[in-house]
């Protein structure tokens, strides 16, 4: 990997202003700008040329055709079943109609997205500095928090990207195969989950770099992000079932008012998971006929027709959740900036 210090050859020196106007090419238009934008270009193109990231774009982009290809093998089925609410929206249901063989492409997302923000981030700062090369880069007269906030965005970037050309090249294929246009809605759902999934795998990359900054060694950096990753996604469950059995009577001998208590405290527990809050964002958001994440009673169901909602209420629906992933994200991001703002990088 080049050095990230000739990123920044010539930028604030008086060279530039002496040279012809004839002269200048491409290179002295990127040098002239700001000294945040050039680390994120350079840290974009670390991105694209690393092999770990080429790994998972192909491992991405392996389980996104299986997905589609399952999908539009059970479309026809799909969009005749009269029972089903969301039978209309037919780009939604190339996001969620399966057969069984494999789930659909946003229970794979909850999986390899945390995989791939981890993979992003886990070696962001301390990989710069056992190379020597973060002394050298901050010896230019650059703010240590623009490096932390490109390392960060230029991820981001790169995922968001990643996931919209994803989503362009489904809608592309849906329209060449089937010949039906996409609506203003299927569109804006889709979207809105293409946001939400990147705000999913902008916590993980939040945390990897977090513990980047806390460890001086990768590898420690890496296993922590993975155990965490891995007690969230295997662990976590049992151990809210251990704890809400233990302290709570069984369910058949409940009324009806507490055994909705008890499931209502069972998913709160649940939702402090980052991969619950992201399924059941994304649930509601390509189902429009999921009305609430909770359990409902007879008195609220008693009327109630099994209509698609609009794209507003949905987003009303989920806002809790992503609301959580925010905040999460915003506070690994916080306590990153703070200790790699106190520590010692001389050293």
């Amino acid at each position: 990997m080049e050095s990230p210090v000739v990123y920044f050859k010539d930028l604030f020196s008086g060279r530039l202003h002496s040279k012809k106007a004839g002269s200048r090419g491409v290179s002295d238009a990127v040098s002239r700008q700001q000294p945040f934008v050039v680390m994120v270009r350079k840290e974009v193109a670390d991105h694209i040329r690393s092999w770990r990231f080429i790994v998972l774009l192909i491992l991405i982009v392996l389980t996104f055709a299986g997905a589609m290809y399952v999908s539009l093998s059970n479309l026809k089925a799909a969009v005749s079943n009269e029972n089903d609410p969301d039978r209309l929206f037919l780009y939604l249901k190339l996001l969620t109609a399966t057969d069984g063989s494999l789930p659909p492409f946003h229970i794979f997302m909850s999986f390899l997205g945390a995989l791939l923000g981890i993979s992003l981030g886990f070696d962001a700062i301390n990989a710069e500095r056992n190379n020597g090369t973060l002394i050298r880069l901050l010896a230019q007269p650059v703010y240590r928090d623009n490096l932390l906030l490109a390392k960060f965005v230029s991820a981001l970037v790169v995922v968001a990207v990643l996931f919209l050309s994803l989503s362009l090249l489904m809608i592309g294929g849906g329209l060449i195969i089937t010949g039906v246009r996409i609506e203003g809605a299927e569109f804006c759902r889709i979207l809105s989950f293409v946001v939400l999934t990147v705000l999913y795998v902008g916590f993980w990359l939040s945390l990897a770099i977090l513990l980047s900054v806390k460890f001086r060694q990768a590898t420690t950096s890496a296993l922590t992000a993975i155990g965490i990753w891995l007690f969230f996604t295997v662990f976590y469950r049992i151990v809210v079932n251990m704890i809400v059995k233990s302290f709570f009577p069984d369910p058949n001998f409940m009324a009806q008012e507490d055994i909705l208590f008890y499931n209502n405290v069972i998913l709160d527990l649940l939702r402090l998971a980052p991969s619950q809050l992201y399924t059941d964002a994304t649930t509601t958001l390509l189902m429009p006929s999921v009305r609430s994440l909770g359990p409902l009673t007879m008195e609220q169901m008693a009327g109630a027709i099994p209509s698609p909602l609009s794209v507003r209420e949905s987003i009303l629906i989920v806002w809790p959740q992503v609301s959580g992933l925010l905040a999460a994200t915003a506070v690994c991001f916080a306590l990153a900036y703070f200790w790699f703002m106190r520590a010692e990088i001389r050293t």
